[in-house]
């Protein structure tokens, strides 16, 4: 338990001295208002998507919901004709309408899972049903939105039940109801209309009480700041929403500058938190017209979503995901960053991330329909270290491995895993090496542990234990310690030298990217005594080979060396998963070598990441490797100690 200041304690008892008073007295909205949201006109942009894919993925999904049949993460939940907003559909657990502080929503055990009551109440799929009715002018979807808007008020009252409980979450809806408003507000009988109004009204006296500035003052503080701003220009000319502007726009800059590095990394070392955070930074800038700073940080932010997504737009699952979306969290969930860059390259002006038909899913509905007229330009990719993050991108021409080996984020780490010196590999639209996800971040789960110990990743755990010493669900104590001695790339080879230290282990992994798609990947472990396990998790079953000579064979071939290691391979089990999405796992292979010792040594592992033909001979030479190869390089690698290893040929 950390120790509060006594600036935090004065904070947050003025917040609960004003959450009482807007308990008792909910604000009412003032009977003359003009609201006024600066997007693009809504029937015009959907005249311009009619005929369109992402067209007909609204309106499938928004039949689908048509029958409460809701897709939330990687779920279909259907709640019957009566939806209850406060109900785990999984656990079927479900929470009182009362006070919110008095709702136990991190308890499991009392109130389910409150991720998955969280992310149907963030509406997002009334946004969808509202642009569904946009697209065809049918009654039923409106017809539908009013009907849950009924229901919801009825439920929810003002600052009661489990759905006010987080202000990241009263954000997200507050945003959804905004677009429902803009979409189709006029449409709605005009004494719905002005509940929501006065509905979004109360959001934003909620948000001004309850910023997460002690509590998660992250992504969660800017995401309310993101939503806090929008109400202010939403309500410009009624009291209170000129100072909900100027403090949300104020926070969204100072976010800006304390959440995201040098290098365009956000901070929190998680790619999915990486894509919410730059939703979030990019859907401000459209209300506010920002300083050339912020649009060079945004700029930054897209080009290492780019690089972390490559050719094929695929973006790869590290650390933490949640499973949710800033907007629309609807279709395959590895193109969410697709829309996102096809946006930043409208805003930005940058033509090389736009793809067409990627323009359709979100910026033509923060933009307009002059994003459908023209196409982007294809990018030249190249191989990258991004030295804040500590995260390499190496590439080949159809190839890309991404290598960790920055530091646990702050805030105790809270989304990071324990992954140093892990990577995942991707190769011809498929994934080769992977990270198995998060799954949960129910406190009370024992898989919480499992997805983002160090077991779970492609590195080395030692005597059973994960890197950093968990501390709680979303903390780590003892992070370990991470040096880069080099990085080095080429046309034809790139080359990582790092090390993890933590307790009295020495890990230290070099990476070489010998193009187009052959990776040598050595280890050399300090341990004592203790077993070291190294961990691999393909995406499929893989063809292992253990002598010192061997063919190599189509991309996906783990070759394993030395022959003395013992390699035991088992699918399922304690660390055989993968979760593709939260809420989601399955079994998935895993490959494990153990090796106890009292000194030091050392593993070399190749891994074919093409479809190539040769042979490979390791042959050991002192404190270097050599190896021979055949077939496309007709060369041999000489590992040495220290340094880039040397091509000859």
């Amino acid at each position: 338990m950390r120790a509060y200041s006594f600036r935090e304690v004065a904070f947050r008892l003025k917040q609960e001295a004003r959450n009482l008073a807007l308990f008792v007295k909910p604000p009412a909205l003032p009977e003359t208002i003009q609201p006024s949201a600066p997007l693009p006109d809504a029937v015009a942009v959907a005249r311009a998507l009619r005929g369109t894919p992402a067209a007909e993925a609204i309106f499938s999904t928004a039949e689908q919901i048509l029958q409460h049949r809701f897709p939330l993460l990687g779920l279909e939940i259907e709640t019957g004709p009566e939806i209850r907003w406060r109900r785990d559909y999984q656990s079927g657990k479900e929470t009182p309408d009362s006070y919110f502080r008095t709702i136990p929503y991190l308890n499991s055990a009392r109130v389910g899972d409150h991720k998955f009551i969280w992310e149907l109440n963030r509406h997002q799929h009334l946004v969808l049903m509202a642009q569904a009715h946009l697209l065809t002018e049918r009654q039923q979807f409106l017809d539908e939105i009013d009907a849950q808007l009924d229901g919801w008020f009825l439920a929810n009252r003002f600052q009661r039940g489990i759905n006010w409980a987080s202000a990241l979450e009263v954000g997200f809806r507050a945003l959804s109801l905004l677009w429902v408003e803009h979409l189709v507000g006029p449409r709605l009988r005009p004494a719905q209309r002005r509940r929501l109004l006065e509905s979004l009204y109360q959001h934003g006296f909620h948000l001004e009480a309850n910023l997460s500035v002690y509590f998660s003052p992250n992504t969660h503080l800017l995401g309310e700041a993101v939503a806090l701003h929008a109400l202010g220009i939403f309500f410009r000319g009624v009291s209170r929403a000129r100072g909900w502007e100027r403090q949300g726009a104020r926070i969204v800059a100072e976010q800006m500058t304390r959440l995201v590095r040098a290098d365009g990394s956000y901070i929190e070392q998680s790619t999915s938190y990486h894509l919410y955070a730059l939703d979030m930074f990019l859907f401000h800038a459209i209300l506010v017209h920002p300083s050339d700073e912020y649009r060079d940080s945004l700029a930054r932010m897209a080009q290492y979503l780019d690089a972390l997504m490559g050719d094929e737009r695929s973006l790869p699952l590290v650390g933490d995901d949640d499973g949710g979306r800033f907007f629309h969290p609807f279709g395959p969930r590895d193109r969410f960053g697709r829309a996102t860059l096809a946006t930043a390259g409208w805003v930005l002006g940058r033509l090389e991330w736009i793809v067409q038909n990627d323009v359709q899913e979100c910026a033509v509905w923060w933009l307009g329909p002059r994003v459908l007229q023209a196409d982007g330009v294809t990018p030249v990719r190249s191989s990258a270290w991004f030295g804040d993050a500590g995260v390499a991108v190496m590439n080949s021409s159809d190839a890309r491995c991404i290598v960790q080996a920055g530091p646990f984020g702050p805030f105790r780490g809270s989304h990071s895993h324990a992954d140093k010196l892990s990577l995942v590999v991707r190769a011809a639209g498929q994934d080769l090496l992977l990270d198995p996800g998060t799954f949960t971040y129910d406190h009370e789960s024992p898989w919480r542990k499992v997805f983002r110990g160090t077991a779970a990743h492609n590195t080395v755990r030692v005597g059973g234990m994960d890197q950093a010493d968990p501390a709680g669900a979303f903390g780590w104590q003892n992070p370990p310690d991470v040096f880069v001695h080099q990085w080095q790339t080429t046309p034809a080879a790139d080359f990582l030298d790092a090390e993890c230290r933590y307790r009295d282990v020495r890990h230290r992994r070099r990476v070489f990217f010998l193009k187009p798609g052959l990776l040598f990947i050595l280890d050399d472990v300090e341990c004592g005594g203790a077993v070291a396990e190294q961990f691999w998790h393909p995406a499929a079953p893989v063809r292992r080979l253990t002598p010192f000579s061997f063919r190599l064979g189509e991309a996906g071939t783990l070759l394993l060396a030395p022959g003395d290691s013992a390699a035991d391979c088992s699918e399922s089990g304690e660390f055989g998963w993968r979760s593709e999405v939260y809420g989601c796992k399955q079994p998935s292979p895993v490959i494990t070598m153990r090796r106890r010792g009292t000194g030091p040594f050392g593993s070399v592992i190749v891994f074919s990441v093409s479809d190539v033909t040769g042979a490979l001979e390791l042959v050991p030479a002192g404190e270097d490797i050599c190896m021979t190869l055949t077939g496309p390089w007709q060369s041999s690698v000489t590992f040495p100690r220290d340094g880039f290893p040397r091509l000859l040929g």
